[in-house]
């Protein structure tokens, strides 16, 4: 069975699983969002995921990931809950994957669900900071931590 086929099976149940994570995890705006919104976003981004690793190209979990960072800090989410996500889903795509496939699929299936979840992770957070040192967020104001360097 290839990666492919693997994933397109196994969507119903890896979005299940991510999400009970999610909700174990309590995060905040993910709580407010509701179940069946959840659920959508989860598999969008599991869609997007699976449309990267069928085309072998990451530019489409990029852009998702750019958006979503776009999304959710204009909707006041921190980014340690939009990394919880992906998070959950990476988690629940290896739990099923080393539950169904065969040793010798293992490397190849799990090497390119985490290098197309950690683009996206990257790309997530690069565009989430980058908003939020736009905006002068105050968590992200390391000046506090160097004394000495006034007028820098």
């Amino acid at each position: 069975m290839t990666t492919e086929e693997f994933l397109t099976q196994a969507r119903g149940p890896i979005v299940a699983a991510a999400e009970a994570a999610l909700a174990r995890a309590r995060v905040r705006h993910y709580e407010s969002a509701g179940e069946a919104e959840v659920h959508r976003r989860l598999e969008a981004l599991f869609d997007s995921v699976l449309h990267a690793l069928t085309g072998r190209d990451l530019g489409p979990v990029i852009a998702y990931a750019q958006e979503v960072a776009e999304e959710r800090f204009n909707a006041g989410y921190d980014l340690s809950e939009v990394q919880t996500a992906f998070n959950a889903l990476e988690e629940a795509t290896w739990t099923r994957a080393l539950a169904e496939l065969e040793p010798s699929q293992l490397a190849e299936s799990l090497g390119l669900v985490s290098t197309i979840l950690g683009a996206g992770k990257d790309a997530m957070a690069r565009r989430y900071v980058s908003l939020a040192a736009n905006m002068h967020a105050p968590s992200l104001d390391l000046r506090a931590l160097f004394g000495g360097t006034e007028g820098l």
